[in-house]
């Protein structure tokens, strides 16, 4: 049995989306990190870093954190969603290294200095801003040539930056006028694993 221990938030959703993504069966358990449950010495037992998502795999004994490393654990597993060939297998992971390294830690930032931050700091605002735009630019950049990240095959790279994309959305970081990420956004959010993948353990309501 998999156990996934997650919160509703653009880490969570990934893993979130994979396993419906895959039909695995998996034991959903909520940690609530409002309330300080991701610093309980259960949870901390599973990573040491007080982060979701967190995948217990019983069968193998594999315990893993990392969202990237998540999903490429599940992939390599159920042969899903991760191209055979080599090419292809790269490009997906090129671009689940680009969502690790880039965006998502410059829309984690922002989110902090723009909406998490009691006092404003408008040159780090600006700073995040100009990042996540040179981010969403990337992105568009690549799926003008390819309808889906890693080319025209759906992936856990696309898994990947939607987690943050979606919650983009929901903060109103607007990347509407890049249109070919935009219309990718769309694509992926109306895959009915990933309406599923979003609400669960909760949907998210904020950054």
């Amino acid at each position: 049995m998999l156990h996934l221990y997650t919160d509703s938030s653009p880490n969570g959703f990934k893993a979130t989306i994979a396993l419906e993504e895959m039909s695995l069966p998996y034991r959903l358990h909520h940690v609530r990190i409002e309330t300080g449950d991701n610093r309980k010495p259960d949870f901390l037992a599973l990573n040491p870093h007080g982060r979701i998502p967190v995948l217990v795999d019983d069968e193998t004994q594999v315990v893993l954190f990392e969202s990237a490393a998540i999903l490429l654990y599940l992939a390599e597993q159920t042969g899903q969603l991760l191209p055979a060939d080599i090419q292809g297998r790269w490009e997906t992971i090129k671009w689940l290294q680009f969502h690790a390294s880039s965006v998502g830690p410059i829309i984690g930032q922002r989110v902090h200095f723009e909406l998490a931050e009691t006092v404003p700091n408008p040159a780090a605002i600006e700073h995040y801003r100009r990042l996540t735009e040179r981010a969403f630019a990337v992105l568009d950049r690549q799926l003008a040539q390819n309808r889906y990240l890693a080319g025209n095959t759906y992936s856990i790279a696309d898994i990947a930056n939607f987690g943050w994309t979606h919650i983009a959305r929901i903060i109103h970081f607007d990347f509407s006028h890049h249109l070919h990420l935009s219309g990718w956004h769309e694509r992926v959010a109306d895959r009915p694993a990933v309406r599923r993948g979003t609400t669960l353990p909760a949907p998210a309501t904020g950054a």
